[in-house]
């Protein structure tokens, strides 16, 4: 009994755990059992490496003190070849010996661990510098036939000497195989034994791991699998709208769900009642509205609701049109192929929309925006569409109103700029003839009377006012009319303004003004029409020049702006009031003319400098100073474009 109750508060305790330290335990356990079984493995498999890197050693110690036995013996050979023949080709196993001994002397030093071999190996070391110098001293000896001759004693001697080195050197080095072919035997014992035991310890660390495995199973099936399935059950129940089966008031987050579940299921059959409240009030609303016809199709397009707006813009009655296909609210031009084709795109889509012509019952026409949205049940399957249309009739003939009156605008325009054009030219004619017959005048004027000539003045100032007139309205009716061509080039900003205040300095200069000029840098290029972007700089300065009755000064500069080049013309006058500023390029609008009467002009200079900087893909403008006033305009940097073309070529 006391084991019973034991064993019942110990799975209580379990199931009121939290789910997050339930998944801690059952994946910490295995977890903890594998990294404990790697960890002992990575142990085993360390001694078995460090083992089988003894048996490698004690394998490569063999190797090396045979070949510096070996070594030593080919090189006394050869020594005493060389001694008895003189010839040096015998004493290339001594050269070999002396280039390969200290290599393999090094690796044996550090492959050594053993004591015993250590001390044996030194011994070899010491025999090994005696035996190298020996054969050196018998080489120096047999160096030439004389003296071979004078030494043979001694010769002889240190023959018997290294013999007696090398003899002792044999014995060493058998002592020493001997102690490594025991240490070898230790050794791979040991790497059988580390083998056998890792063996054991990998099958121990399955048998660990399964155990674990089966312990976390079966705390996860205990404490989860069991209730979690009860709550699929009540899930199922709950979207049938059946009772629920209950639950055990556990205190974990699945004995939590299941009580929320609990709770949910009786809020979902309140939602239920009210989402049917709620249809029914949606249904009031919809039919309710009066200036949007809404009304449902099945996907077949038949008419299976209808609204009071629908009725309203329509024409028909409820009754009259249930059951009936929506194609016949199409006039007959689209009755074939529009109303499938609408259904067709809402269906692909998910919505469609339209404008044009429908049919009321009546068969009068209404202009109406529709908009068909496709219908899909949970499952994605089509249930229908739903089929919004509202009546544009006003709207369309508002909007044909003011397409006609946009229309008899621009052809007013057109007609405007082919009358000045024509003016223009008809002017012309005769003003050639005036000037023509003036300058004959002007060639004979010391003839005339004082009276006469200031007449031939008046007449030559007039039509050559005239001619700057009929020049400027040509240009604006031609780039109105687009007909203005303009050759884009590289053009250099320094010369421009050079040429620019060539030119102008005179006019600057009569109205009793200093022309500054600040050039630019000599590289500065822009994408321009020479000719016209020297017209427009001329008429700033001439404008400036003009109009600067207080002040001392006209500047002309330029400067690069990103990819623009900004050209300024700056006076220090008395500038324009900020009222003037939003019609300074109004065509024929020549501002401050009740202070300024005396200032001859067209109002055109400004109007076709702006038409001409467009044309050229700039801009102009106007900055107001506290004193005197800044007109600008802009044009392309022709050093920009053609970094930008470069950029677009492929690498």
């Amino acid at each position: 009994m006391p084991a019973a109750k034991s064993g019942w508060a110990i799975t209580s305790y379990w199931t009121d755990r939290p789910l997050a330290f339930k998944g801690l335990v059952v994946v910490a356990l295995p977890l903890g059992i594998l990294f404990g079984a790697l960890i002992s493995l990575y142990l085993a498999s360390n001694a078995e490496s460090r083992a089988e890197d003894d048996v490698r050693r004690a394998f490569a110690i063999q190797r090396d003190t045979y070949q510096v036995h070996a070594l030593l013996a080919e090189a006394a050979a050869g020594v005493r070849g060389y001694v008895l023949t003189s010839q040096s080709r015998f004493l290339e196993p001594y050269r070999k010996a002396e280039a390969e001994l200290p290599a393999t002397m090094t690796r044996l030093d550090a492959e050594i661990r053993d004591a015993e071999v250590r001390q044996r190996f030194e011994r070899i070391r010491q025999a090994t510098v005696r035996k190298r110098e020996g054969l050196k001293k018998i080489v120096a000896l047999a160096g030439s036939p004389a003296v071979r001759s004078s030494n043979a004693l001694a010769i002889e001697e240190a023959l018997i000497s290294n013999k007696i080195v090398l003899d002792g050197m044999r014995r060493e080095i058998e002592n020493i195989q001997r102690r490594e072919r025991v240490l070898l035997d230790q050794r791979q014992a040991k790497v059988d034994e580390v083998r056998n035991r890792f063996l054991l310890l990998t099958a121990i660390s399955a048998m660990i791991g399964l155990l674990g495995s089966l312990a976390a199973v079966y705390l996860f099936s205990t404490g989860i699998v069991r209730r979690v399935r009860t709550l699929e059950h009540n899930a199922e129940l709950l979207a049938r709208g059946e009772a629920l089966t209950p639950m055990p008031d556990d205190a974990d987050e699945i004995g939590t769900l299941g009580q929320r579940m609990d709770r949910a299921s009786a809020l979902l059959r309140a939602r239920e009642q009210a989402l049917r409240e709620s249809e029914e009030r949606f249904r009031l609303v919809i039919e309710g509205v009066r200036d949007y016809g809404i009304f449902v199709l099945d996907p077949d397009g038949i008419v299976v609701s209808w609204n009071f707006g629908a009725e309203r813009i329509k024409g028909w009655m409820a009754e009259e049109i249930l059951g009936q296909h929506f194609s016949r609210f199409y006039p007959e031009e689209t009755r074939t192929y529009l109303p499938s084709q609408m259904l067709e795109r809402a269906s692909e889509a998910g919505t469609a929309e339209d404008e044009g012509w429908r049919i009321r019952k009546d068969g009068s026409r209404f202009w109406a925006n529709v908009v068909i949205t496709a219908l899909y049940d949970d499952r994605g399957d089509l249930r229908g569409f739903a089929k919004v249309t509202r009546d544009m009739t006003e709207r369309r003939r508002s909007e044909e109103a003011l397409r006609i009156a946009r229309e008899e605008a621009v052809a007013a325009s057109l007609a405007k700029s082919e009358f000045l054009s024509r003016t223009s030219h008809e002017l012309r004619t005769p003003l050639s003839a005036i000037l023509g017959f003036g300058q004959l005048l002007e060639l004979d004027e010391e003839q005339f009377s004082p009276r006469h000539q200031e007449a031939v003045h008046q007449i030559m100032k007039a039509g050559r006012h005239l001619l700057s007139l009929i020049n400027d309205l040509l240009d604006i009716s031609s780039i109105e009319a687009g007909g203005t061509e303009v050759s884009i080039e590289d053009v250099d900003m320094s010369e421009l303004l050079q040429e620019v205040h060539a030119f102008a300095s005179p006019i600057v200069a009569s109205a009793g003004l200093q022309f500054v000029l600040e050039l630019p840098a000599p590289d500065l290029l822009a994408q321009a029409d020479r000719r016209r972007a020297t017209q427009v700089v001329l008429n700033l300065v001439a404008n400036a020049a003009k109009y600067n009755r207080s002040g001392s000064m006209v500047r002309l500069s330029c400067r690069p702006i990103n990819d623009m080049v900004q050209v300024l013309v700056e006076d220090d006058g008395d500038g324009i009031d900020v009222s003037d500023i939003p019609r300074l390029f109004t065509p024929f609008d020549r501002l401050g003319q009740q202070t300024r009467a005396k200032v001859e002009g067209t109002g055109l200079g400004l109007a076709l400098s702006k038409r001409l900087v467009e044309s050229m893909h700039g801009e102009i403008g106007f900055d107001a100073r506290e004193k005197g006033a800044c007109f600008w305009f802009t044009l392309p940097v022709a050093n920009a474009i053609k970094e930008d073309e470069n950029s677009c070529q492929p690498d």
